[in-house]
């Protein structure tokens, strides 16, 4: 498990503080624990719950609706009777931790409390640095997506506030969601640079970074986040199914993006309309060849069964999907000759496209990522190579995380290993198999 930074308490990993747990990390911390609750100086207090009458009356009221994340924030804490709480949203890379509702400094990700609720989408707990009381850390989650997270400041922390503090954080994901896709000020306030207008354009037609259910979890980064040009990835579910797909264009410029945009709308069509694997693809062939001749996007696109666990994936030029079992890597499990790419290079092909297929176990992890992944180089200018980025895959999930915080420790390796700077755009989709026992 992660260690903690001193000065906090922690819940483990996917899991809120239970109260076996939650007592025993207070009285390492210096707090007594009673039966009636916890306070910063060891005190008892009362766990009784007060009348939610203010937040029903808040959620009635249409005005809600139309209310800014700051204000809708206010109101929230004080229908729950709780002190303070300001919402903390990841910035676009995943290394900072930027306040919406408070004038306060950004948190770094990395080494922090906050961070590590982020991380690990955990509660944490820590005593306030000034003026007495406790910070509760609650990670913010659109379904499997992080968002960020809600520090809860209060005197004392009961059972009742955990609870309530555990609610306002699932309420205002929910506010978050729906207002970021028209309020361009969250946009603002989680980039740290200028976008340029390729990366713009195809950032605007991306799903979220995670998504995922009971039986499994997809999530995915790009880099260099504000500058990338033909790159994207994406994934959806179904009842059933888990549609997944990397896409590389030729070139990095706007033109790149245009193929790009066109192959996702085109994939997207053929998906929502029911196609199966090999007609989806030839749905992107056929758009491309009548809409932009002249360019071509290559692309594993593959298909889960979520009950069965049978993946199916088409590889029209790209490099070979990786498949991780028991933190090992399965030499050449997905290794197959490719297809043409997609586009008019398909169409002049003699040979039809072929659909290929594997059974994965629970716990399987596959990695699909783009060539500028492998093309990166070391400090000792030598390529990356496949070799070398299939050592980084094993070790950043070897450590048991969550398949969000794996890749998101990954591409900054790689960042680091390129002194930030990437010679082509990085993309890395990854998706867990973890059906019910």
């Amino acid at each position: 498990m992660t260690r903690a930074p001193s000065g906090g308490t922690e819940a483990p990993p996917g899991r809120t503080a239970r109260r076996a747990g939650w007592d025993g990390r207070c009285q390492a911390a210096g707090h007594r624990s009673r039966r009636g609750g916890l306070s910063a100086g060891g005190d008892e207090v009362s766990t009784s719950d007060s009348d939610d009458a203010g937040l029903r009356s808040f959620l009635a009221d249409p005005a809600h609706l139309t209310l800014d994340l700051r204000t809708a924030t206010a109101r929230c804490v004080k229908a729950l009777g709780l002190r303070h709480a300001v919402v903390y949203l990841v910035d676009l890379q995943q290394r900072h931790l930027v306040p919406q509702t408070a004038v306060a400094p950004s948190v770094p990700v990395d080494g922090s409390p906050a961070g590590w609720a982020y991380r690990t989408q955990s509660l944490r707990v820590e005593e306030s640095g000034t003026g007495g009381g406790i910070t509760a850390w609650f990670p913010l989650l659109d379904g499997a997506e992080r968002l960020g997270v809600l520090a809860l400041c209060e005197t004392a922390l009961t059972a009742s506030s955990l609870t309530r503090g555990r609610a306002l954080a699932s309420l205002l994901a929910m506010v978050i969601t729906s207002k970021r896709l028209y309020e361009d000020s969250f946009v603002r306030r989680t980039r740290t640079e200028r976008m340029t207008l390729p990366a713009e354009m195809l950032r605007a037609l991306l799903p979220p970074r995670t998504i995922g259910n009971g039986n499994v979890v997809s999530t995915a980064v790009l880099e260099p986040a504000y500058e990338i040009g033909g790159d994207a990835f994406d994934h959806a579910l179904t009842e059933t199914t888990l549609h997944v797909a990397v896409l590389d264009a030729m070139g990095h410029d706007l033109a790149s993006g245009l193929t790009t945009t066109v192959s996702l709308a085109a994939c997207r069509n053929a998906r929502r309309t029911g196609a199966d694997l090999p007609e989806l693809v030839r749905s992107v062939d056929e758009a491309l060849s009548s809409w932009l001749p002249d360019k071509f996007c290559t692309s594993v696109i593959a298909q889960l069964d979520l009950v069965t666990g049978v993946l199916r994936w088409a590889n029209c030029g790209h490099p070979a999907p990786i498949l991780i079992r028991d933190q090992r890597l399965v030499i050449d499990a997905m290794e197959r000759d490719a297809d043409p790419p997609m586009g008019m290079p398909s169409l002049l092909s003699p040979h039809a496209r072929r659909t290929h297929e594997i059974s994965l176990e629970p716990g399987d992890r596959v990695l699909m990522y783009t060539d500028g992944v492998v093309e990166a180089r070391t400090r000792e200018a030598k390529l990356l190579g496949l070799e070398r980025f299939a050592d980084y895959v094993i070790r950043a999930t070897a450590g048991g995380e969550l398949a969000p915080e794996s890749l998101r420790r990954l591409i900054h390796s790689i960042l680091a290993m390129q002194e930030g700077r990437l010679r082509d755009d990085a993309t890395l989709l990854m998706f867990e198999w973890r059906p019910p026992s």
